[in-house]
C-alpha cells in the first residue's frame, strides 16, 4: 500500500472548488488546522492569503498563476480520470478527521459524487460542510450531544440496519435502503446514540452541530475497514 501524501496527527480542512466562502474555511480551520486544497479549491485558499500543506488533484481547474507562487513540492498531480478530486484527496490524506468545504453547491452531480466517496472510503473519517447542514458516514457506533428538536436525517446509500437511542422515531428493526425506507427529517429528543451495522449510512445534521460532530467522531468506538480495491 502506498503511503499517504498528507500524514498528520492533526485534523485537516480539505477545500474543494464548489460552494464555499472564506467564512466556511475559517469555521473548518478552527477545528481542523491542517489545510489541503483539492485542485480548484486552491483559489479560495489563495484568496484568504494562505498556502496549503498540499494541493491534490488532476489540476484541470488549478489556477495557473499559483504554480509559481506555491512550493512545487506541495503540488501533487494525479492524472487518472477514474476518480474525482475529492476521492484523490481523501484516499491520500491520513488524519484523524477531514472537514471538507466546497464540495456542495450548484452542481448536483458533484455533490452526489462526494457522498459516494464518503461511502467508498469508510476508513477515512470525513465531514462535508454545506451552507445549511453537514453530512458524514456513520461509524459503527457514535454518541452525539444534541439539543432536543435538532433535525437528524439518516440516508442509506445501500441496504442498512442499525439501532438508535434518543430519536423521536427509533430506527431499530427497520430495514432501510436508498430505493426503499429512508430516515430523513427525524429529530433528537436530546443526546443521540447510533449503532450502524453496515458502512453505508449518511448522517445529516444542521451546520451548527459541527463542533459536536467533531467531538463525537473523535470519541466514536470502532472504525470501518478500508474497502477492498
Amino acid at each position: 500500500m502506498t503511503s499517504a501524501i498528507v500524514d498528520t496527527p492533526r485534523a485537516v480542512t480539505l477545500v474543494g472548488g464548489g460552494d464555499a466562502s472564506p467564512a466556511d474555511l475559517e469555521a473548518a480551520l478552527a477545528l481542523a488546522p491542517g489545510l489541503v486544497a483539492a485542485d480548484g479549491g486552491a483559489a479560495l485558499v489563495h484568496e484568504t492569503g494562505r498556502v496549503p500543506d498540499a494541493v491534490i488533484g488532476d489540476f484541470d481547474s488549478f489556477p495557473p498563476g499559483l504554480h509559481d507562487l506555491w512550493p512545487a513540492d506541495r503540488l501533487h498531480r494525479i492524472a487518472e480520470q477514474d476518480s474525482t478530486d475529492f476521492d484523490k484527496c481523501l484516499r491520500n490524506i491520513k488524519a484523524p478527521l477531514v472537514i471538507g468545504v466546497g464540495f456542495t453547491g450548484a452542481r448536483m452531480d458533484h455533490a452526489l459524487a462526494a457522498l459516494n466517496t464518503l461511502v467508498a472510503r469508510p476508513d477515512r473519517r470525513c465531514v462535508i460542510l454545506g451552507r445549511e447542514d453537514l453530512v458524514f458516514l456513520c461509524p459503527p457506533e457514535i454518541a452525539l450531544d444534541l439539543d432536543p428538536g435538532t433535525v437528524v436525517s439518516l440516508f442509506p446509500m445501500g441496504p442498512w440496519q442499525g439501532q438508535s437511542e434518543g430519536l423521536r422515531w427509533p430506527v431499530e428493526g427497520i430495514a432501510m435502503a436508498p430505493d426503499a425506507r429512508v430516515g430523513t427529517s427525524n429529530a433528537a429528543l436530546g443526546p443521540v446514540r447510533l449503532t450502524s451495522l453496515e458502512p453505508v449510512m449518511l448522517v445529516i445534521l444542521p451546520r451548527a452541530c459541527l463542533a459536536q460532530v467533531q467531538s463525537a467522531l473523535a470519541a466514536a468506538s470502532g472504525r470501518w475497514p478500508a474497502r477492498a480495491g
